[in-house]
C-alpha cells in the first residue's frame, strides 16, 4: 500500500486556503494540514487536521514541520492589504518575508525533500505595459510589492524543490472573513445603490479562487517547479470589472462614479496594467480558469446555496 502524501496548506481561513482545503479534502490520497493564525474559521471541518500557526515565529514554523515532515507545503499565507503593508512595514516584512524564510530553513533543515509551493503576485511588476511573462523583471512600486517580491527571492536561493505562483485579484466564496474581495464588495453595493468611486486606469486579471486552488494542487501532483503565472484568463479595468459585475446581476451601474487612481490618494502606489499570460501553467499543468462571467455564474450558485 503506497503511503499517503502529505500536504501543510498556511494561511487556511483565506480565501485560496479554504478554497484548497476544500479541494484536498476529496482526495483519498492525501494527508492535509489546515493551518492559520488563531481558531478555523472554515464551517467545512472533517477529513483534515487543522493546527493553529503563526508563522511569524520561527518555533512554531519548525515544531509544525517536525510533527508532520510534509511532502508538500502550500504557502498562501501573507499581509495583503496594500496600504496596510505601507503603514506597517515591519508588520508586512515579518509576515511577508521573515515567515518565509522561517518555512524555508524549517524544511531545509528538518525535511529537505518537501515541495514548497508559495503565492506571489502581479503587483511585483510596475504595470507599464501588462501581458506580462513569467520571464519579464519584476519592478515593484509599493512595498507591499516588495515584500512579495523578497520573498519569492527567498524561495528561489532554497535548496528545496520550489514552484511560485503568481496571481491577480482572487474572488470567490468564503467561510467568516472579515475582508471580502473585489467581487463581492461591488456586488453589495451596486445592490446597496451606494455610490462607488471605482477607478478607469488600473487593469487587472481577475481570479477565481477554485482555479488557483486547482492549478496549485496541480503543481503539487505534477512535481512542478519554477514560476507560474495563473490568474483568470481576461484582462479588464477595475471599472469594466465593476460594471460586468452590474451587467451579471441586473444591478444600476449609474451609482458607479469614475475616478483616476491619482484622485485617490491611496497610501501605496498601485502598477496601472497587470495582465498576465498564462500559456505556460495552460502547457504545463492544465491550468483552464474559468471566464470572468463563468466565474460569476459560479459564485452566483454559491451564494445561493448559502441562502
Amino acid at each position: 500500500m503506497t503511503q499517503k502524501k502529505k500536504i501543510i496548506v498556511t494561511g487556511s481561513n483565506g480565501l485560496l486556503g479554504q478554497k484548497l482545503i476544500l479541494a484536498l479534502v476529496k482526495r483519498a490520497d492525501l494527508i492535509t494540514i489546515a493551518t492559520s493564525k488563531g481558531e478555523n474559521r472554515m464551517r467545512w471541518q472533517e477529513g483534515y487536521l487543522y493546527e493553529s500557526l503563526d508563522i511569524t515565529k520561527k518555533t512554531e514554523v519548525e515544531n509544525c514541520i517536525r510533527n508532520h515532515r510534509p511532502d508538500v507545503v502550500i504557502n498562501t499565507a501573507a499581509m495583503t492589504n496594500v496600504d496596510g503593508c505601507e503603514s506597517d512595514k515591519p508588520g508586512c516584512l515579518a509576515m511577508n518575508v521573515t515567515s518565509v524564510q522561517h518555512i524555508v530553513d524549517s524544511l531545509e533543515s528538518i525535511a529537505p525533500n518537501t515541495q514548497l509551493i508559495h503565492l506571489s503576485t502581479d503587483f511585483v511588476f510596475d504595470g507599464e505595459r501588462g501581458s506580462y511573462t513569467e520571464v519579464d523583471i519584476p519592478n515593484p512600486l509599493s512595498y507591499y510589492a516588495w515584500s512579495k517580491l523578497e520573498s519569492e527571492k527567498v524561495v528561489q536561493r532554497s535548496r528545496l524543490k520550489w514552484a511560485i505562483g503568481r496571481t491577480s485579484i482572487v474572488y470567490g466564496i468564503v467561510d467568516n472573513m472579515s475582508r471580502t474581495n473585489i467581487v463581492l464588495w461591488a456586488k453589495e453595493a451596486l445592490s446597496k445603490g451606494n455610490k462607488m468611486n471605482v477607478v478607469d486606469d488600473q487593469f487587472r486579471s481577475p481570479t477565481l479562487s477554485a482555479d488557483l486552488a486547482d492549478c496549485c494542487i496541480a503543481i503539487a501532483d505534477k512535481g512542478a517547479t519554477g514560476i507560474y503565472h495563473l490568474s483568470g484568463p481576461d484582462t479588464m479595468s477595475i471599472l469594466e470589472l465593476v460594471y460586468r459585475v452590474a451587467d451579471f446581476w441586473k444591478l444600476d451601474k449609474s451609482v458607479v462614479n469614475i475616478m483616476k487612481s491619482d484622485t485617490l490618494n491611496q497610501a501605496a502606489k498601485r502598477p496601472p496594467r497587470t495582465g498576465f499570460i498564462i500559456d505556460k501553467a495552460r502547457k504545463d499543468l492544465g491550468y483552464a480558469p474559468h471566464s470572468f462571467e463563468e466565474g460569476l455564474a459560479i459564485l452566483d450558485k454559491e451564494l445561493m446555496q448559502l441562502a
